[in-house]
Order: structure tokens, then sequence, then C-alpha cells
């Protein structure tokens, strides 16, 4: 009998459970590599399953995609609270930029959704949120406690990470490391000494990075 999913991962069967993991698995590796052009096909290879058990898991590639990339971001989430408890504010919002940073230097699926590509799946948008929300507050920690300038938000610095590795990416084959040197440059840009105002608002409606 073919196996059917139905429901959250657990309440599949051990043996399609088994294969939707090595679905995930697979498809990280992938997609981390090629980006999300990567075929079914060779999803399903990677992983030891037919196409067809592919998509008795998720009706649409976009779905395996998102839930990959979900993974992704909640890890990091993980990784930028355990740096909001453990650092003083100021070191963990340049820990967790960098991060970032990183990330979406090794993942070129993760950035390529990030940046819009699923951006309509409701458990990518919310992931998106709640990182927003996170360098929200590292941020506003670092601003009262006077070690970043003051007109610095939340929103410019979600939309300086993509920046960052924007900015490195076209060089990445040779310079896999130039991001670093970029983020040195708007690290020391933060800071409030000699700091010139800026001269319009912030972004607003701020929805990825």
């Amino acid at each position: 009998m073919s196996e059917i999913a139905v429901g959250p991962p657990d309440a599949l069967r051990s043996d399609a459970r088994r294969n939707r993991e090595r679905l995930v698995e697979a498809a990280g590796e992938l997609l981390a590599l090629g980006g999300i052009d990567v075929s079914v096909a060779e999803i399903a290879a990677r992983a030891g399953v037919g196409k067809g058990t592919v998509f008795r898991h998720y009706a649409a590639k976009d779905d395996l995609v998102a839930d990959v990339v979900c993974a992704v971001l909640e890890r990091l989430l993980a990784q930028g609270r355990e740096l909001q408890m453990s650092l003083t504010g100021t070191d963990a919002l340049r820990e967790f930029v960098a991060e970032a940073i990183q990330l979406q230097a090794n993942d070129r699926a993760f950035c390529e959704v990030v940046a819009g590509a699923s951006v309509d799946n409701v458990r990518v948008s919310r992931a998106i949120e709640d990182f927003n929300v996170l360098v929200r507050d590292l941020t506003n920690t670092a601003v009262k406690a006077g070690d970043i300038r003051p007109d610095v938000t939340g929103a410019d610095i979600s939309l300086l990470i993509s920046g960052i590795y924007q900015t490195a990416a076209p060089r990445a084959a040779t310079q896999p490391e130039l991001w670093r040197r970029y983020f040195v440059l708007f690290w020391d840009g933060l800071l409030p000494v000699h700091a010139s105002p800026l001269p319009v608002p912030p972004a607003v409606g701020v929805d990825q990075f």
C-alpha cells in the first residue's frame, strides 16, 4: 500500500516519517548549493526515494522549500535568542547580524526565499516577522545602552543585513569571506562617534531582510 501523508509529521507511519526526514535533509543540502531551481527529481534522488514520495508529503515543491527555509530560520532565531540571553545587547546584536549574513552566504535558497521567492508562504512570513522583531529588540537594547547611534532602527539593520551580503555576493566564488570586510564597515557606521545626522526617516513596512 502506498504511504499517504495525513496531518503533522508525528501522525505519519514511521517509514513515511523517515522518508519525510530524508527529503528535508536532502532538500536542505541541495537547495543550499543550488538555490530554489533545484528540481524535485534531484531532491528525490538525493533522498533515495521516488518523485511520487515527494508529492505524497508536499503538494508542491514550494511547500518543501518553505519547510526547509523555515527550519533554517527557526535555528537562526534560536541562536539569536540565546545570544540575547548570554551577551550584552550590543555584542548580541553584532554576533546575530554576523550569523545572519554568514547564513545567506552559505545557503543560496535561504537567501533567495527571504528575498521574496516564497514570502507569500504564511510560515515563512511569520518566521521573517519574528526575525525582524528580534533584530528590533536587539537594536533597541544597543541604542539604550548608548553603544550605537540613537537614530538607528531595527528596520535599518534588517535591510542592511541583506545589503551587506548582496554587496559581496558577486565575488563570493573567489572571495567567500569578503562580506566580513563590509560587515566591519557597516558596524563602524553604527558607532555614535562623529556620526552625521541621517537625512531621511527610516524605512517603514520592512517585512524581510
